[in-house]
């Protein structure tokens, strides 16, 4: 049995969960509502503040997906109660961030700047402040919408070995190589 999968999802007061037609997993909590089509095979059962999957056979296919949608439904239910948030960072000199709405304007050492449209569902926000790198910070209810956009930002100045300039998460170490030697 997957481990990950038997582990019951607690579902929180003022969170409801509903599983429509088609197994189409509906969560509505404090932050928003968030939707998810679960394979046809996993049986999905809420029970007294709990949800528990099931899966109907050990094939290779049933048991990656016990798992999988188990995490999926757990990140919904976190995600509309607490959310999500990312903190990405840039390093460089003359590197700037500004946003305006959910548009975020980059300045990453090209020769024009970058405008980044953020989806809606998502809040973005950015800071500078004198002697530190500028940020941004992007937070949501959707985690695998986050990370996606967290990962486009992020690839459009990928940090390099040498320098470690670049985009990287805040909480991410970059590998540092050791640049050319001095002559003999």
């Amino acid at each position: 049995m997957s481990r990950i999968g038997k582990a019951p999802v607690t579902v929180p007061s003022g969170v409801t969960i509903t599983v429509g037609k088609d197994n189409v997993i509906t969560v509505k909590g404090p932050k928003g509502e968030l939707k998810e089509a679960v394979d046809r095979d996993i049986k999905v059962e809420t029970a007294d503040g709990e949800l528990n999957l099931t899966r109907p056979t050990d094939q290779i296919r049933h048991r990656a997906m016990h798992g999988l949608y188990r995490a999926l439904i757990a990140n919904m239910v976190k995600g509309v109660t607490e959310g999500f948030k990312k903190e990405l960072e840039l390093v460089g000199v003359g590197y700037k961030a500004a946003n305006q709405g959910n548009t975020l304007d980059l300045s990453l050492g090209y020769s024009h700047n970058i405008i980044f449209e953020v989806p809606k569902e998502l809040k973005v926000s950015t800071e500078t402040l004198k002697g530190q790198n500028p940020k941004i910070y992007i937070e949501g209810t959707d985690k695998q919408l986050l990370g996606a956009v967290a990962a486009k930002i992020r690839s459009l100045r990928k940090p390099e070995p040498y320098k470690g300039k670049g985009v990287k998460y805040a909480n991410e170490v970059i590998r540092r190589k050791a640049g050319k030697a001095a002559g003999k």
